[in-house]
């Protein structure tokens, strides 16, 4: 029987992969070589972009004496018609054909004509791969054929309506840029490059997603940037075979160390100034077109507790605060675990009029605490996500609304008592201070209430211990996840859970490299070679 069954399995498999194979790909018919026949080459053009009512196609003629046929092409609503009609259409009207141009009469020569002397926009290029024609004129460029020509002009006129420039509503500061990426490629890089005026900072790009053609820019600083740290996320990238990329988030899950850790091991960013920031460090950005958010890597577990403004404000305050998101941390964490075991298991350490007190809320309370606190947890996790998924002014309503009217109602109906709708409002305010936890909190908190609920405070340290052995077995991209503390490196601690003073840092980050990270016994010569 079960043979039977793997027969089955191994049966569908074969047809699965049989209909991938036959899965029909209109580039793979285009030849690579583009026709010189200009009339074949608008037969190609019109059978690829058939009923796609944005492609335009205009068929001119130029020339006096010698006559040539020409064809420009583009995608409506992707270039700027102005460039297209001032430094392309208007140029062939206005040149004088009748003076002595032999280039113009020659076939091998005329691409070269037209680039040197008649078109005066600034980025065009030449190419002779008709494929690249086609992913230049689905990019938003605009395509120049020429009859008797074996090679085309690449135009860049892009231009499409983007969203503006706007402080991120993710990460908001009281000091700082009041800038924010945006969904274009070139926007972000920009914005970085203005930030960080070195020819050092590299901008490569690729393409990814086999129907996308997503355009990825992976963004580094030459000499700070570790080039093994850089050769692993290449070949991770050049390894995902997806059939499209809409979001940094897709790449992130197809290159990340744990996928199926609760903790994540790529930063994400829509600050220019925080990422500009890492990547002096000596960390490497992956920006994604179409997207806000940006990838920084090497990340670690200290950076969830550290913000940009930290770098803007005075030391004590900026120490004062990411102690403040230390101790929110641990609270929200460990707070209703805690109340748990005390309840069930360690009553004796709490006060008489305090457990007087609780035993009084708790009274006619149908659930012990542990399902009390599983049920409020839920119970905010639900209002969470409608106030975020709702419009904006009618989510602010339902939070509030929701948090005050269930609340009350839950305690009026006794299926709560007051001491946990304190417990849960605590544990959901301080989650707040803590935004880059925000997807792991649920996870670690049902851990150690577990844990509580088993054995008390035993069981949660525990499952403390657990999570600390996790922890210290993450890597993102080999470097150890609680850098610097496991292993313990006195060097970088002065920008953990305090910031010393500025002119204290003056060295970039050794925590991104990866020589850094493996070669322990070897680490003490390596940082007084690099001093």
């Amino acid at each position: 029987m079960f043979r039977k069954l793997g027969n089955i399995f191994r049966y569908m498999k074969l047809e699965k992969e049989k209909s991938k194979n036959k899965k029909i790909d209109i580039s793979l018919n285009i030849d690579t070589k583009i026709p010189k026949d200009i009339n074949n080459i608008e037969i190609e053009l019109k059978k690829i972009f058939v009923d796609s009512f944005d492609f335009i196609l205009r068929k001119i003629t130029i020339g006096d004496d010698f006559k040539r046929e020409v064809i420009i092409t583009y995608i409506d609503g992707m270039i700027n018609e102005e460039i297209i009609n001032n430094d392309v259409l208007e140029r062939f009207l206005e040149f004088d054909y009748n003076k002595d141009n032999d280039e113009w009469t020659r076939e091998e020569d005329i691409i070269q004509f037209i680039k040197k002397e008649i078109i005066t926009a600034s980025d065009i290029r030449e190419v002779k791969d008709f494929k690249k024609t086609i992913e230049s004129i689905l990019s938003g460029d605009t395509l120049m054929y020429v009859n008797g020509a074996d090679s085309a002009l690449v135009i860049s006129a892009r231009d499409w309506k983007e969203r503006s420039i706007s402080e991120p509503v993710t990460e908001s500061v009281i000091r700082g840029p009041r800038e924010g990426f945006v969904e274009n490629l070139k926007t972000n890089t920009a914005m970085l490059r203005r930030k960080i005026k070195n020819p050092k900072l590299k901008f490569e790009t690729l393409t990814l997603g086999v129907e996308t053609d997503t355009d990825i820019c992976i963004c580094y600083i030459k000499g700070i940037a570790d080039e093994n740290i850089i050769s692993d996320l290449k070949y991770r990238l050049s390894c995902i075979k997806s059939d499209s990329i809409l979001e940094s988030g897709y790449i992130e899950q197809f290159i990340e160390d744990a996928p199926f850790s609760p903790f994540q091991t790529i930063g994400v960013s829509e600050r220019p100034d925080k990422v500009a920031g890492k990547l002096l460090e000596g960390r490497i950005a992956i920006i994604c077109d179409g997207t806000p958010f940006v990838l920084t890597l090497p990340y670690l577990f200290v950076e969830t507790l550290q913000s940009s403004e930290d770098y803007y404000s005075r030391i004590l305050y900026a120490s004062f605060n990411r102690m403040l998101r230390f101790i929110s941390f641990i609270i929200t964490t460990m707070l209703p675990a805690l109340y748990i075991a005390l309840i069930n298991f360690h009553t004796k350490v709490i006060p008489v009029r305090l457990l007087l007190s609780i035993m009084d809320s708790h009274e006619g309370i149908p659930f012990d605490p542990f399902w009390e606190a599983i049920f409020m947890s839920l119970l905010f996790e639900l209002l969470r996500e409608a106030g975020i998924r709702m419009p904006q002014p009618i989510g602010q309503a339902i939070s509030i609304v929701g948090a005050l009217v269930i609340g009350e109602s839950v305690v009026a109906a006794g299926l709560a008592s007051e001491i946990m709708i304190i417990i849960i409002a605590l544990t959901a305010i301080t989650s707040f201070i803590v935004p880059a936890l925000s997807e792991s909190l649920p996870f670690i908190r049902i851990i150690l209430m577990i844990g509580a609920n088993i054995l008390g405070f035993m069981g949660i340290v525990i499952m403390l211990a657990i999570i600390m052995l996790h922890l210290s077995s993450l890597r993102s991209f080999g470097v150890p996840y609680l850098s610097p503390f496991s292993p313990f490196r006195k060097e970088r601690i002065e920008d953990t859970l305090i910031r010393a003073p500025l002119w204290s840092m003056f060295k970039s980050s050794k925590l991104s490299s990866w020589k850094y990270s493996n070669n322990y016994s070897d680490d003490k010569n390596y940082i007084e070679k690099e001093d």
